[in-house]
């Protein structure tokens, strides 16, 4: 199975890879890329409306499953039930949810996706889940104790796989985000769950591990000036090193606008845009 996306949910850009998987004989699961909050009326760049029409196209270009990738864990509860029941009745190929667990929130946003008929959900074994993972298997496997679409798992082999998850974390505790506990601020700054670790590292390379909290601001204020864009590699990594370099200079937005003390993008930014 391979799964397809375009950065800025470009359904054009995604066709010749959903048409070449269809032709090798294998599944296209083709994503939309989900940001924003379909519940906030203030957000109309990314409403229900907004994802339903592309999944559709999605379907109509040949998908065999539609995906939704929540790479920031930014799908609220209420936001699930209502994106996948509306992706149901529009529908007729199975819907794959893929969340982070950032905010806490992610078994809370499963357990409603369920409920509206999700047909896939993606989960990490207990060792390596939760916070910008993905929710745990077991969790999720007990959570849904006596309703009628709990699966069919051998919790204690998925235990046992965790146990050994467990021991070889330990050599790579350098790597860690250092994140300890849920964190709702994602709500506001939007980070991947895959980026949140990686950008931390590149902050520290540059000397600005003292300036973190800075940079996730920063991050959020660079997505205002790009136009409150899509987030996933690779717009994820100009959102990113434009943050890093914001900060790193002591720039505002006024000061890039208006090219006060001759600032220079970095190269990947300008590539890109």
């Amino acid at each position: 199975m391979f799964r397809i996306f375009d950065s800025l949910n470009w359904v054009k850009g995604m066709t010749l890879a959903i048409d070449s998987v269809r032709e090798s004989g294998k599944v296209a699961e083709a994503a939309i890329c989900y940001t924003g909050d379909i519940l906030d009326p203030s957000r109309p760049k990314y409403d229900l409306d907004y994802y339903v029409s592309l999944a559709k196209e999605l379907e109509s270009a040949g998908a065999h499953i539609l995906g939704i990738k929540d790479m920031a864990g930014l799908l609220k509860p209420q936001a699930a039930y209502e994106l996948v029941s509306a992706l149901k009745d529009e529908l007729t190929i199975p819907i794959h949810l893929h969340t982070h667990d950032t905010s806490g929130n992610g078994l809370f946003t499963y357990a409603r996706a369920i409920d509206a008929g999700v047909d896939i959900v993606d989960v990490a074994v207990s060792s390596m889940a939760g916070l910008t993972s993905q929710p745990s298997a077991s969790s999720l496997y007990y959570a849904l104790d006596g309703h009628e679409r709990k699966p069919d798992m051998n919790v204690q082999s998925v235990e046992r796989l965790s146990q050994y998850w467990d021991s070889v974390r330990k050599y790579y505790h350098e790597f860690e985000s250092g994140m300890n506990s849920p964190h709702t601020e994602i709500y506001e700054h939007e980070m991947p769950g895959g980026q949140y670790s990686n950008l931390q590292q590149q902050a520290k390379g540059v000397g600005l591990g003292e300036r973190w909290n800075e940079v996730k601001e920063m991050y959020r204020r660079v997505n205002d000036m790009f136009g409150d864009i899509v987030k996933v590699t690779p717009s994820s990594k100009v959102v990113g090193d434009m943050a890093l370099y914001m900060v790193q200079n002591d720039l505002t937005e006024e000061d890039v606008y208006k090219k006060r003390r001759n600032t220079r993008l970095p190269g990947f930014c300008c590539g890109i845009i």
